[in-house]
């Protein structure tokens, strides 16, 4: 078993003197924001390849992985020059990554806490940049790695798997995983777009919520569809089984 932490919880160091006292501190491994763990860095804009080697090559010294280097942006903003500059942005993080020797690149899709008809008013604008940003870490061969919020366009757990692979014999082999689709190498911009825009429908469809009106609650009410296992009548009385 390996141990991690978040590297910005222990403040704001010089990049040796971090990598120093998390490996004191007995850690496997840090998930990296750059700007919240290293003085000197105040932006992304700020990162240079200097940065990114004293990086790679402390945390190496010290047995320290980096299995996440964080770029949080805002992806869903309706503001096309904020959301252009986020677009850039997790773009060149995606690039540093490999310089700093980082598994995987997270992200989150809005930065405001969002209601329902802001979240779905949200959604598209996250889904094209997503779109932007997924065609870069094909080209770079970067894993990408988007959390849900439940304030934000992409808010819940469910996850759609799509491997990508140069052989296709594959397939078969991921048939008891049920992955959501299969792309065989090489990928152009189509089969991103169709591939994201098919799970984006499938989502938004397991998504729809059963509406109600209830003297008990006290007025209306919803539900989501996936969460109801069935219906059943009760002494003139619709009753909804949830899972």
């Amino acid at each position: 078993m390996k141990i991690g932490v978040r590297a910005h919880d222990y403040g704001r160091m010089e990049i040796e003197k971090l990598a120093e006292v998390l490996h004191t501190e007995g850690y496997d491994a840090a998930q990296l924001a750059l700007p919240k763990a290293f003085t000197g860095i105040q932006r992304y804009e700020d990162i240079t390849s200097s940065h990114l080697e004293r990086i790679r090559r402390s945390f190496e010294e010290n047995n320290l992985e980096i299995p996440v280097f964080g770029c949080y942006m805002d992806l869903g903003n309706p503001d096309p020059v904020i959301r252009h500059k986020a677009v850039r942005t997790l773009k060149k993080c995606l690039s540093y990554s490999k310089e700093a020797g980082a598994k995987v690149v997270g992200t989150e899709t809005a930065y405001p806490h969002l209601n329902h008809s802001e979240k779905a008013q949200w959604r598209p604008y996250m889904l094209d940049s997503i779109k932007r940003v997924t065609e870069e870490a094909v080209r770079l061969d970067v894993k990408l790695a988007i959390e849900p919020v439940y304030w934000h366009p992409l808010e819940n757990l469910e996850t759609v798997i799509i491997y990508i692979s140069s052989k296709s014999n594959y397939a078969m082999s991921l048939f008891r995983i049920q992955p959501s689709d299969f792309l065989i190498k090489p990928l152009n911009q189509n089969m991103i777009d169709d591939v994201m825009e098919r799970s984006v429908r499938i989502y938004e469809k397991k998504n729809h919520f059963f509406e109600y009106y209830s003297k008990a609650q006290g007025g209306h009410s919803k539900v989501c569809f996936k969460d109801i296992l069935y219906f059943y009548s009760q002494n003139k009385k619709i009753n909804i089984v949830l899972n």
